[in-house]
């Protein structure tokens, strides 16, 4: 997206933000706020935190980003009522809630994010096809490619030599898997790509060296390194940028989630209810894309704040 249009995108959030004002409370929320869960969103939750404090001096965030996988064990032990998520739960960890509580997690979808190839900024590496993503990273080959691929002469004449160093994300991480999932049709990781605990990690990596290539989250991008295009089978290329995230025209775009441990009817205590009022607000959204991720359209924060059971704010 422009940078001028971005401007004025948070110009009229942030515009917004002013105009809506928290519900009223019976008693001022005091308390701290626990959460387990996803390294992609640590920085967004410090920020939703920080800003939290600051409406309401009694209340602090306790963030504890061990990775997307941390989450659903968190969850279900008790040990925290609202777990970070950059992918979808498992079935599997989904059972494993419902078996101890006998109710679903609630899911909420708080903005969006893509994962997005990257190269070294000197690299002329304009585009890949998921077959071709899946010869580079995978060791099974389940999308189609004939042969792996190992070497950048295989993909661009002359400029990168060598070997490719391939880097990504370690297996706790929401990210991983779904690049797993997404884009190695369900296979397995080579054995010898670096694991990095940050997506911040992996783009440090690729920009260190020119024969790098690694995925990480949208909004860890740097001039350092450049993305690379996804290419359809019918040859068409897909850029990452927010705009194709939010028209949902980019094949890697994903939903950030909270998984919230709320009984049916209930409503939530009044910590994680302030947070998450926050959170839905124009004002958390403008957060969400000062941090680089894209904020959810207007329909589904009004949708999922009556849900809830939240005020609507004023527009």
């Amino acid at each position: 997206m422009p940078s001028a249009i971005r401007q004025r995108l948070w110009a009229v959030l942030l515009a917004m933000s002013v105009i809506w004002t928290s519900p009223v409370w019976a008693e001022e929320p005091v308390g701290t706020l626990g959460t387990v869960g996803s390294d992609t969103m640590a920085g967004l939750m410090l920020r939703w935190g920080e800003r939290l404090a600051h409406q309401h001096p009694g209340m602090r965030l306790q963030l504890q980003a061990s990775g997307s996988a941390s989450a659903p064990p968190a969850l279900t032990a008790g040990t925290t009522l609202i777990g970070p998520m950059s992918r979808p739960m498992t079935e599997d960890e989904k059972v494993a809630f419902e078996h101890r509580y006998g109710y679903p997690p609630r899911a909420l979808v708080v903005a969006r994010d893509a994962l997005v190839v990257v190269v070294h900024r000197h690299n002329p590496l304009q585009s890949l096809s998921r077959p071709q993503l899946d010869a580079i990273f995978s060791d099974g080959r389940r999308c189609g490619a004939e042969d792996d691929i190992n070497r950048w002469s295989s993909l661009i004449d002359g400029a990168i030599q060598g070997r490719i160093a391939r880097h990504g994300r370690n297996a706790v991480s929401g990210t991983h898997e779904l690049f797993r999932r997404e884009v190695l049709c369900d296979g397995a990781f080579r054995p010898e790509i670096s694991e990095h605990p940050g997506s911040a990690a992996v783009v440090e990596a690729v920009a260190s060296d020119p024969r790098a290539i690694g995925y990480a989250g949208l909004n860890h991008l740097t001039p350092s390194v450049h993305p690379v295009a996804l290419r359809g089978a019918d040859g068409v290329l897909h850029w990452p940028d927010p705009a194709t995230v939010r028209r949902g025209d980019y094949p890697l775009a994903r939903d950030l989630r909270l998984y919230v441990n709320l009984p049916p009817g209930e409503s939530l205590p009044d910590v994680e209810r302030a947070f998450v009022d926050l959170i839905l607000s124009p004002e958390g959204q403008a957060i969400a894309e000062e941090l680089g991720f894209v904020a959810l359209p207007q329909e589904a924060l009004e949708r999922q704040r009556q849900e809830l059971g939240l005020e609507t704010p004023d527009s």
